[in-house]
């Protein structure tokens, strides 16, 4: 019989100790490579993002926050630029695009960005990945809009739809703010970027301006004193068109602009200067978009690493399930051991024979902990996607997972050393003695 069909026999033999020990070999080693397989994909997924912007101006706290907010959606930013800011700064400096956009809207939960057309041809998602159509056109005219492939496939979205927008950035019940009187119908839908923007719904300016702008002008108007003077008030709609809207009533929440570059290129050497000059002005703040995801990269990898750090003692401990599993079986062995010995195994033998069971529970636990990885990962893609729109790679890294594995493997079968001397010392002569 060979020393591996006796070592399989001896783990059937204990199904219930040996399932166990690997499945604490299987799950640490999941969890650490699910740790390690993410940790750079979702870096990746949140510079994608950012995509062709240089620079980024708003009125938010700091730049992290600008940042998070105007360009992943986290929260509609809280306090507007006005219209002469924006013309200010676009004047300034002969910008390859400067686009205006403004957040605070919402359909279902799903952000709204109005904005220019211009958006949807001139800033890309992910550099050298400009938006794409899957369906439509984009929008042209008022209370037209565009729509994201997740917001889409989330609210069974299709071409012709007319839907009401909600005020707010939670949307889902605040049926008292819808802004019923103006519909949009969707002209376009959008294919897969793979970041916070497939999430989001695209509309212009100047249908948001006009929307707001009503509303503003009806609250300044005063309360009817009767219920049929309220019916009729609720008929008398105050209706704005582009041409009545005042500049006061064109805010916007954020600046997105591009410094001109060299063909093939995405640094500008004027980007220093004008990022210097933009903050000198203390009414704004600015943000580099790359820059910032940088640095929340930075502080986010600092507790990643804890985690990584956790999962490694997880792994260490299931190598000393191992050796302990191991050692109380030893104890019931001995029998069979100084039987091995009398039929002529070796000591080196049966020492080899121990090293190669726990050896064999690292290897079987590691790859059931990559197959549990690619499951792991997987949902976690899913639930980021879902969660924040940002799309990371399901898959696992294989360099991660090689290693991983040699190294439960490794620990393992040092696990195994301890119990693998006890069978060595086995004293053939006492374990054979009749069983009283």
């Amino acid at each position: 019989m060979s020393d591996l069909l006796l070592v399989w026999r001896s783990l059937r033999a204990r199904q219930l100790s040996t399932s166990m020990t690997m499945a604490m070999v299987t799950v640490s080693v999941a969890l650490l490579l699910v740790l390690l397989s993410l940790r750079e994909a979702a870096a990746d997924a949140f510079r994608r993002g950012t995509g062709n912007v240089h620079l980024l101006v708003s009125a938010d706290a700091s730049p992290l926050v600008a940042v998070l907010n105007g360009m992943f959606y986290a929260n509609a930013p809280s306090n507007p630029i006005s219209w002469a800011k924006f013309k200010e700064i676009d004047g300034s400096f002969p910008w390859a695009w400067a686009i205006p956009t403004q957040l605070g809207d919402s359909y279902r939960g799903s952000p709204v960005m109005a904005c220019e057309a211009r958006f949807l041809t001139d800033f890309e998602p992910v550099a050298g990945e400009p938006f794409r159509l899957a369906q439509g056109v984009g929008f042209k005219g008022d209370f037209e809009v565009v729509v994201g492939s997740q917001a889409a496939r989330e609210h069974g979205l299709s071409l012709a739809d007319a839907i009401v927008m909600n005020h707010g950035a939670s949307g889902q019940s605040l049926a008292d703010h819808e802004h019923a009187e103006h519909p949009y119908t969707v002209v376009g839908i959008l294919e897969p970027t793979g970041s916070a923007h497939d999430r989001a719904l695209f509309t212009s300016l100047q249908s948001t301006w006009i929307i707001h702008a009503e509303e503003r002008r009806e609250q300044t108007t005063d309360e009817p004193a009767h219920a049929d003077e309220a019916h009729d008030h609720e008929h008398d709609h105050a209706h704005v068109d582009a041409d009545d809207l005042t500049d006061s009533e064109k805010l916007i929440t954020g600046i997105l602009l591009r410094l001109p570059t060299r063909p093939g290129s995405d640094a500008s050497a004027s980007l220093s200067v004008q990022l210097d000059r933009l903050r000198r002005d203390t009414s704004i703040t600015v943000a580099q978009p790359a820059q910032q995801i940088g640095r929340l990269m930075a502080i986010v990898g600092d507790i990643d690493w804890l985690f990584v750090a956790l999962a490694l003692v997880v792994l260490l401990s299931s190598a000393l399930s191992i050796m302990l599993a191991m050692v109380a079986s030893m104890d019931l062995r001995r029998r069979q051991v100084a039987i091995l010995r009398v039929l002529g195994a070796s000591a080196w033998r049966v020492f080899m024979l121990a090293v190669t069971e726990s050896t064999l529970i690292g290897v079987l636990g590691a790859l059931g902990g990559v197959a549990l990885a690619l499951i792991g990962c997987e949902f976690a893609s899913s639930l980021l996607a879902d969660r924040i729109g940002v799309r990371v790679g399901a898959g696992i890294d294989w360099r991660s997972a090689l290693l991983v594995t040699a190294g439960a493997t490794l620990l393992a079968a040092c696990a195994g050393v301890v119990p693998a001397i006890q069978s060595y010392r086995t004293a053939v002569a006492r374990h054979l003695r009749p069983i009283a």
